[in-house]
């Protein structure tokens, strides 16, 4: 569990992508205005965010540097071939793949910045060929965030049963009302929740636990999956202490919102899950819609609505799709359809109310 500061009245605003008519010409050395852009203020520690769109480069390229005028720092991500993001990085960065689109933000820690100058380059780095069909996949300690009525580190206000999770690093962190970076999360009881990424924390911010030691951002000599606070609690690692020095409670790797705690995974105390990073994976890939902004859509065991509910997908997440097999048809946000997809073993979610999957095989 963590705690948070309100957001800001006023604040609450980021800054949307130009128009194409607007659009600035491609380049690889580009000036962002700040000044000018609303923040997004939340999470603990208490950062603020300003998103600057993406940027079409002149020629290919896998380095970014910024410099910036003011306060904070920047983060980077490329676009890769198959549509997906790299994770966010902060500048200067070296990015997984080598790309033709950047995305950018300013990360404020409590003052204001004016504006940006960045340059992408090409250098010789090895390209990421780690990524597989389902994700990384490790076990980790849950605990439930609540903090009903507070602000997430991408600007969301908690609500009442809320559905998202919290990873103590902002490298996979979604933008507000996104879901491009989501997990898979299940509980020992077979039950498992697909929710978006929208807070950061426990304990750490830093601390990208799922990625291999050469591009783990903190504590490298850690194993891969093992997140520092479970190394701080069990093993008395940086002396029990988190990045922040203070003593660790507990050996928490993610924060659970209430719904996903109590309705997703049915848990009533905080527990060991498996979570599976889903934008480590690879695959066809679709987003949750559902009708109501806090809604989730059942997932079964079977292609109907008489299988048994084996979990929930909660609106705005994104979901790997395994394979798609005919089924019940049923009427969604996304119209009416009898095509059902796998997105786990034993685990199917109706069509109806997945957009964007493309190239899904028949199971």
């Amino acid at each position: 569990m963590r705690y948070l500061i309100p957001l800001v009245a006023g604040t609450a605003l980021v800054a949307g992508l130009a128009s194409p008519a607007q659009a600035a010409p491609a380049s690889n050395e580009w000036t962002a205005d700040v000044s000018g852009r609303s923040v997004t203020w939340g999470g603990s520690p208490r950062t603020g965010l300003v998103e600057l769109g993406t940027h079409r480069l002149a020629q290919p390229a896998n380095a970014v540097t910024a410099a910036v005028t003011g306060d904070g720092v920047v983060d980077v991500r490329g676009l890769r071939a198959d549509g997906q993001w790299t994770e966010w990085l902060e500048a200067p960065a070296t990015l997984p793949v080598t790309t033709s689109t950047i995305e950018t933000r300013v990360v404020l820690s409590g003052g204001k910045a004016s504006k940006v100058k960045l340059t992408a380059s090409r250098v010789a780095a090895a390209e990421d060929v780690s990524v597989a069909a389902a994700g990384r996949s490790y076990r980790v300690y849950a605990t439930r965030e609540g903090l009903v009525g507070g602000t997430t580190a991408n600007g969301h206000v908690i609500r009442s049963r809320d559905h998202f999770v919290a990873l103590p690093s902002r490298r996979g962190l979604a933008g507000k009302n996104s879901g491009n970076y989501s997990v898979q999360v299940c509980a020992s009881n077979g039950r498992c929740e697909w929710a978006p990424v929208w807070d950061v924390g426990p304990w750490n911010t830093k601390d990208d636990y799922w990625n291999p030691s050469a591009t783990r951002e903190m504590w490298k000599d850690l194993p891969q999956g093992k997140p520092e606070a479970q190394a701080a609690y069990e093993n008395n690692y940086n002396g029990g202490k988190d990045q922040f020095g203070r003593e660790v409670a507990n050996p928490a790797g993610i924060d659970l919102a209430d719904g996903t705690f109590w309705d997703g995974l049915k848990l009533t105390n905080n527990a060991w899950v498996t979570v599976t990073y889903l934008w480590t994976g690879s695959g066809p890939v679709g987003t949750v819609r559902t009708s109501a902004a806090n809604g989730t859509v059942n997932v079964r065991s079977g292609a109907n609505s008489s299988s048994s509910q084996v979990g929930l997908a909660a609106n705005y997440a994104q979901v790997r799709v395994t394979c798609q097999l005919t089924g019940e048809s049923v009427s969604g946000t996304q119209g009416t359809s009898n095509i059902w997809y796998r997105i786990a073993s034993g685990k199917h979610i109706a069509k109806a109310y997945v957009a964007g999957v493309s190239g899904a095989t028949a199971c």
